[in-house]
C-alpha cells in the first residue's frame, strides 16, 4: 500500500511538531537492523532522513548532500541559484534538475487550469510570506502583482529557461517533493531498501519498514495541529499535506490570512478546505497537487482526480468532514471523531 502523511505545522513564529509526533510512531520498528538518522535545516525547514541497512550511515549523508545540491539550484531566495539567476536576468542556462522541475511544474500548471502557478512569487511577496514581514496589500498592489504572473509565458528550451520582464519563478510548491524523491534515489543507489525522508512534513518512504511491515504515519488535525487527525499505513510512496493552519497571519481586526494563494484572485485561497493530503509514488506530483487541490476546493479536486488519477487524497472541509479516496480508505484510521466520507473514482 502506498504511503501516507505527516504535516509540518507552521504558525506565525513557530514550527509545531506534528511531524515529530508522527515520527514517534516509528519507535522500536527496527530491532537489530543497523540504522542511521540525520537532521539538517534546508529549504526553510527541518529535514530528517532515516535509513536502514549495512550502508545506512553513508546513505543518510548522500541524501543530505543531494538535498543541499538541489537547494542551491532551486531556491528562489538565493541570488546565485538557477532560479535566482533566472529571476534576475529573465533567462538563464540551468541544471538538468531545474529544467526538469520547471518543465513538469508547467505541465501541472496547465492540467490544473492555473490552480498551480509557479509565477505567483510577486503576489506571495506582496503579502510578506517570503520574508515573514506580513501585510495586507492594497487592491492596486495586488492588481500590479497579478499582472506580473502567468505560467504560460515561461519557456523551457533544452537547458535554458526564460521568463518575460517582471515575471519571477518560485518552485516552492514542487521543490520539496522533487528533493525527497532524489534523496531516496541517492540512498537506493547505495543498496538501501528501507528509508524515510521528512522534509518539513513532506514524507517520502523507500520501501517498507525493515521488518517488512508498513510504516505508520500520523496526519495533523487542521483544527488542532498538535493533535492527530488520523493514521495511515503506507509503503513506498510520498505523502504531502497542505493546510491553511501551517503558515498564516492575522491583521489588527483579527482576520486570518493563510499562505496558500489563489492565483486567480491573488488572495489567500478560500475554497472550503482546511487541509489537503496527497498520497502517491511521485513526490513532485504530490507536493504540487496538495497546493493546487487546496485552491480548487472539494468538488474540483474530485473532478481532477477522476480525470487524471495517479494519486490518492484526504480532504478536510471547513465544516469538519474528512473525505478519503477509496484507494486508501482501508489504510486510514480516523482518530479525530470527525465523520469520514469515501471518494469513489
Amino acid at each position: 500500500m502506498c504511503e501516507r502523511t505527516v504535516t509540518a505545522v507552521r504558525g506565525r513564529n513557530r514550527i509545531y511538531t506534528a511531524a515529530a509526533a508522527a515520527l514517534l510512531l516509528f519507535a522500536g520498528a527496527c530491532g537489530a537492523v543497523r540504522e542511521a538518522e540525520k537532521s539538517v535545516f534546508a529549504m526553510d525547514t527541518v529535514v530528517t532522513v532515516k535509513a536502514y541497512g549495512d550502508r545506512c550511515g553513508e546513505a543518510v549523508n548522500a541524501a543530505a548532500d543531494r538535498l543541499t545540491e538541489l537547494e542551491r539550484r532551486l531556491s528562489a531566495t538565493d541570488a546565485d541559484s538557477d532560479i535566482g539567476r533566472l529571476n534576475a536576468a529573465g533567462s538563464a542556462a540551468v541544471s538538468g534538475d531545474t529544467a526538469e522541475v520547471v518543465s513538469r511544474a508547467l505541465e501541472l500548471c496547465g492540467s490544473t487550469d492555473g490552480a498551480l502557478d509557479i509565477t505567483i512569487y510577486p503576489v506571495v511577496r506582496a503579502w510578506g510570506f517570503t520574508t515573514g514581514e506580513y501585510r495586507v496589500p492594497s487592491d492596486d498592489e495586488l492588481a500590479a502583482a497579478l499582472g506580473m504572473t502567468g505560467y504560460g509565458s515561461v519557456s523551457v528550451n533544452g537547458g535554458t529557461v526564460s521568463v518575460p520582464p517582471g515575471r519571477m519563478l518560485d518552485l516552492g510548491a514542487c521543490a520539496k517533493g522533487y528533493a525527497s524523491g532524489e534523496m531516496l534515489k541517492a540512498m537506493s543507489e547505495l543498496g538501501i531498501t528501507s528509508a524515510l525522508v521528512n522534509i518539513g512534513g513532506n514524507v517520502h518512504a523507500l520501501g517498507s519498514k525493515p521488518d517488512g511491515t508498513d510504516w505508520t504515519v500520523g496526519i495533523a488535525d487542521p483544527f488542532s495541529p498538535n493533535e492527530l487527525l488520523g493514521k495511515l499505513k503506507i509503503s513506498g510512496c510520498a505523502v504531502v499535506t497542505s493546510g491553511g493552519y501551517q503558515r498564516y497571519f492575522k491583521d489588527d481586526a483579527g482576520n486570518v490570512y493563510i499562505h496558500i494563494i489563489d492565483p486567480a484572485t491573488g488572495r489567500p485561497a478560500d475554497s472550503g478546505l482546511v487541509s489537503v493530503t496527497v498520497i502517491g509514488g511521485d513526490g513532485l506530483l504530490c507536493d504540487a497537487l496538495s497546493t493546487a487541490l487546496f485552491v480548487m476546493g472539494r468538488e474540483r479536486a474530485e473532478a481532477y482526480l477522476r480525470g487524471h488519477g495517479g494519486f490518492d487524497m484526504i480532504l478536510v472541509t471547513d465544516g469538519g468532514v474528512i473525505a478519503v479516496t477509496e484507494g486508501i480508505a482501508d489504510s486510514f484510521e480516523n482518530v479525530s471523531g470527525m465523520p469520514v466520507e469515501i471518494i469513489y473514482e
